[in-house]
């Protein structure tokens, strides 16, 4: 997967923010961590996939799950539906 585009999802401050790696402002705020979560896994999947990286709210990594590309239109022949 691309690092460009893997995003975290973190607590900054009363929000919880989803905000691509590299980048200097956030691409979304959120009440909760869970719909920073979605909205992360959204914009991967549009990006084509790539890593989601979740800080609990001590900003420890929490876990970590790649998420697959949302739309291809030439999946992996190797692989059974």
């Amino acid at each position: 997967m691309s690092k460009d585009r893997d995003r975290m999802v973190y607590k900054d401050g009363k929000e919880w923010v989803n905000k691509k790696l590299g980048a200097d402002r956030a691409t979304s705020r959120h009440r909760t961590q869970a719909e920073a979560e979605s909205a992360a896994r959204r914009n991967l999947g549009n990006q084509g996939g790539g890593e989601l990286i979740t800080k609990g709210r001590d900003g420890r990594i929490r876990s970590k799950d790649t998420i697959a590309p949302g739309n291809d239109p030439y999946p992996p022949q190797d692989k059974e539906h």
